[in-house]
């Protein structure tokens, strides 16, 4: 599918769907970069369904007090604001453990947290930022929460779901052959010498593009029948949230018009319910939705780059050098992989 200026436009300016509700009594939900934005305002409409517990993941006490306060100002109910920077993979490994340790179950996982920036700087553990926090972090994350997960889906019979806010600029973007024919992809992906001011340009786009095919290589990775875990990629929309504030030349006309037809940050927050309630019910149901790539309320198809052969070639070969990194991050991602999913 192609996506063009006129389709971006033309959708904003429809508006978003209105919120879906569900019935959350003894469910547990975790949502990171929960402090502010989509994930803030999902995190409020996750509170008012009776959740048994919702777990907030913040980058530090200081975004965990931002978020206290939103939960006092929305009268939030068993909210709990947990720290985790996925900017440092000890503190995702560190939430990992708290997670296994304290939770019975695990019955929604929303990968939120990104970050936008048009400059190279590097993570404490040496990947450009938005490569590790947009598609490694959330991968490490998720790995060592599948267990859980699957631990759920047998002892509960339901179908828990990882939903991962994705974006429409993937439709924008491709990932460059060089990039592909390397020896590496993901090191030279992230390397300060490839990362020129042209090329970080859309460094955002292409990170969320390089983790939603290394989600889809998730997908078909797991079991395909119960008991088993339901993965969707969501897409908010184009919303006005501080995730731009590091736009340069926001003052061009094309700027004013984008922000013209923003949804708000409630407003984007939407379709993460969406793809955490829709279709949920019966196996029948569930697979309407699994693997799947929502947009509002409705599935669309992922980009003609993403289902053509290079595409393909990229999904497995990012998912084969994401497990190898992961796996040297921690030794349970192997684990996990050789134990949870269905191997090649």
């Amino acid at each position: 599918m192609k996506w063009t200026h006129d389709d971006f436009f033309r959708e904003q300016s429809k508006g978003m769907p209105p919120l879906i509700q569900a019935d959350l009594t003894g469910k547990t939900i975790i949502i990171t970069g929960a402090n502010v934005g989509l994930g803030l305002e999902a995190a409020k409409h996750f509170a008012t369904m009776n959740p048994e517990r919702l777990i907030v993941a913040c980058r530090n006490e200081i975004k965990g007090g931002e978020a206290a306060r939103g939960k006092n100002a929305s009268n939030f109910n068993r909210v709990e604001v947990w720290t985790m920077d996925q900017g440092n993979f000890s503190t995702v490994k560190a939430f990992a453990d708290r997670a296994e340790k304290e939770l019975d179950r695990i019955d929604y996982l929303v990968l939120n947290a990104a970050v936008a920036t048009y400059q190279y700087n590097a993570t404490v553990d040496g990947w450009e930022t938005q490569v590790q926090v947009n598609h490694l972090a959330p991968t490490l994350l998720a790995l060592l929460l599948l267990p859980k997960m699957f631990d759920t889906a047998k002892r509960y019979g339901t179908s828990p779901r990882l939903v991962s806010v994705s974006t429409n600029a993937h439709y924008t973007v491709t990932i460059d052959k060089e990039v592909l024919d390397a020896p590496s992809s993901l090191k030279m992906y992230s390397s300060e010498q490839y990362s020129t001011p042209k090329v970080m340009e859309n460094r955002y786009q292409s990170s969320k593009l390089v983790n939603l095919v290394s989600l889809r290589s998730l997908h078909y990775r797991l079991p395909q029948t119960s008991p088993t875990i339901t993965i969707v990629a969501v897409s908010p929309g184009f919303c006005a949230t501080s995730l731009t504030r590091h736009v340069p030349n926001q003052a061009t006309d094309y700027w004013k018009k984008m922000k013209e037809v923003a949804f708000t940050a409630e407003e984007g927050s939407r379709p993460i319910l969406y793809g955490a309630f829709k279709y949920a019910g019966t196996e029948e149901e569930e697979r309407k939705i699994r693997g799947g790539y929502l947009f509002k309320s409705e599935l669309m198809e992922v980009s003609d780059w993403v289902l053509s052969e290079e595409g393909k070639k990229a999904e497995d070969k990012f998912w084969a050098e994401t497990i190898e990194i992961l796996g040297k991050v921690d030794d349970r991602v192997r684990k996990v992989v050789s134990e949870c999913l269905v191997t090649d």
